[in-house]
């Protein structure tokens, strides 16, 4: 029972993403840059102090990470922050887990593994119901976003790539958040230069800090911990819920319309996703 309420938790706290960085960006005078800065910042905050408190000690022998998995995780965060400039917060997630899925599946296929005739229906299912999605239509979605949003997903495949087979993955993702910080703060210190970012809106900032420090890091920390005790299938597949789950919460928080191409499209692509991942694991 635990378990099933940490991992619903942390489901909740990865869909909140999403809401939090709409509201912010919709509702509030914040931009992308700062959010991703301040998001990225809290973030590292809160995995650090959660980390010291897991192993005893402020102090770190050595940071984990990689140069590599923080600049993936920066371009997650700062491709995701534009991309809700102009997508709802469900269609972004759904978006964003597609990309994700998809940059792993084709990464797998051109390492050399080969999926199996029903990994293949799913993989095909997905992929099609995907170009559904964002194809060209009355009601497709911002061709811009959508691109940026992919982006995102592709980073985020990336870095999840990079960070296949940690020992560590709680300290490996706080060093790479604390690696990400310096060069999102150096951007934001160019941006006031250019533009005018000051004072800062502090309803905007309340969201972002919400977004690193209880989505992201928070989140983060909860899932590694509940991570190694779900069964590998079983860790793939709750992952569907989080664009159902933020799909509701801009709903609930921002009045979001779903349409029917949304609705189709995401119930195909999340079973498309779950026969690959499930039929690739009994495999």
């Amino acid at each position: 029972m635990r378990i099933a309420v940490l991992t619903a938790l942390a489901m909740v706290a990865f869909a909140a993403n999403s809401v939090f960085t709409k509201i912010a960006l919709v509702e509030t005078q914040i931009d992308p840059i700062t959010f991703t800065a301040i998001r990225l910042t809290t973030g590292a905050l809160v995995l650090v102090a959660i980390v010291a408190v897991q192993q005893k000690s402020w102090t770190f022998a050595k940071m984990g990470g990689s140069p590599g998995g923080a600049l993936a995780l920066f371009s997650y965060a700062i491709f995701f922050s534009f991309a809700y400039l102009s997508l709802g917060a469900g269609l972004g997630a759904l978006i964003l887990f597609a990309s994700v899925q998809i940059t792993m599946i084709l990464w797998a296929i051109y390492k050399g593994e080969r999926p199996g005739p029903i990994e293949i229906a799913g993989i095909l299912l997905a992929f099609g119901a995907f170009v559904y999605l964002v194809s060209p239509g009355l009601v497709a979605p911002d061709p811009l976003g959508t691109a940026l949003m992919i982006l995102s997903g592709i980073s985020w495949g990336v870095y999840s790539l990079l960070g296949r087979g940690s020992k560590s993955p709680a300290h490996d993702t706080m060093s790479n958040f604390v690696r990400a910080v310096p060069l999102a703060i150096l951007i934001v210190i160019g941006l006031a230069f250019v533009a005018d970012i000051w004072p800062l809106d502090m309803k905007g900032v309340l969201f972002a800090t919400l977004s690193g420090a209880l989505a992201s890091g928070i989140g983060y920390a909860v899932w590694y911990a509940v991570m190694p005790k779900l069964a590998r299938t079983s860790a793939g597949v709750v992952q569907l819920t989080v664009p159902a789950i933020a799909a509701s919460g801009g709903i609930l928080f921002l009045g979001e319309q779903l349409s029917l191409r949304f609705v189709l499209a995401s119930m195909l692509i999340l079973a498309g996703v779950a026969l690959a991942t499930i039929f690739k694991k009994s495999r």
